[in-house]
């Protein structure tokens, strides 16, 4: 599945705003920013993977700085699912739901704070600019 993820990621074209990626699936643009007219703490996630996967990391952080961590998790989280797979049994701990609660809690956690971070240093970066962005966002 994180592969899969990865090949997805590989497949898109990054947005050039830093978000809307997504929508290159057919999902619909973000209903928090077409109601707020302000980024959400996902908004640039799918961005921030497309342009890691390309070995692009300024990007990816400027897209979405939670994105970029997380996607770079995503390979030695695959490498430790597949040896645990291997092997019939978690690999370092005990249990596989633990480890993986902890992932899922890390990045939720990591995408508010990093949401929180951006607007609590420079609230207009959130902010949608220009005619052209909220006409996309409306789409």
């Amino acid at each position: 599945m994180l592969a899969g993820l990865l090949g997805t990621a590989r497949a898109l074209q990054p947005d050039p705003k830093g978000f809307g990626t997504h929508t290159q699936l057919g999902l619909r643009p973000c209903a928090f920013a077409r109601a707020t007219g302000r980024l959400c703490p996902t908004c640039g996630m799918t961005t921030a993977f497309a342009w890691l996967v390309r070995g692009r990391i300024d990007p990816s952080w400027r897209a979405n700085p939670a994105g970029c961590l997380i996607a770079s998790a995503t390979v030695p989280t695959m490498f430790w699912l597949l040896a645990t797979a291997v092997r019939g049994r978690p690999v370092g701990t005990r249990t596989i739901s633990g480890p993986l609660m902890l992932l899922v809690f890390s990045a939720c956690l990591t995408a508010l704070l990093a949401w929180l971070i951006r607007w609590a240093l420079s609230p207009d970066a959130l902010i949608l600019q220009g005619a052209g962005i909220a006409a996309s966002i409306r789409r």
